[in-house]
């Protein structure tokens, strides 16, 4: 991870997972991460992301809001446990 990468957020137009689907064309930063949680995450991790997502956006806010510090705590969690679920 690094604190700033230019990219187009018009190259992907759809995210599909074993869970779900989503168009992103036309949609914000914002609602493409909501949906993303919402429709193709595993259910399994749909709290934490929301939890991150949530306190990213309270705290930092932005156009595509990051807490750089937390960003890797799930992977983090999975090279100290095993698991990357918060238990």
């Amino acid at each position: 991870m690094v604190s700033h990468v230019d990219h187009s957020e018009h190259s992907v137009d759809v995210v599909v997972t074993e869970y779900g689907l989503v168009d992103t064309r036309s949609l914000t930063p914002r609602q493409v991460a909501e949906q993303v949680i919402r429709k193709c995450a595993h259910p399994d991790f749909r709290d934490q992301l929301w939890d991150y997502y949530q306190r990213a956006v309270k705290e930092r806010g932005g156009h595509e809001p990051h807490i750089l510090e937390q960003a890797f705590f799930m992977h983090r969690l999975f090279m100290e446990t095993g698991d990357m679920r918060v238990r």
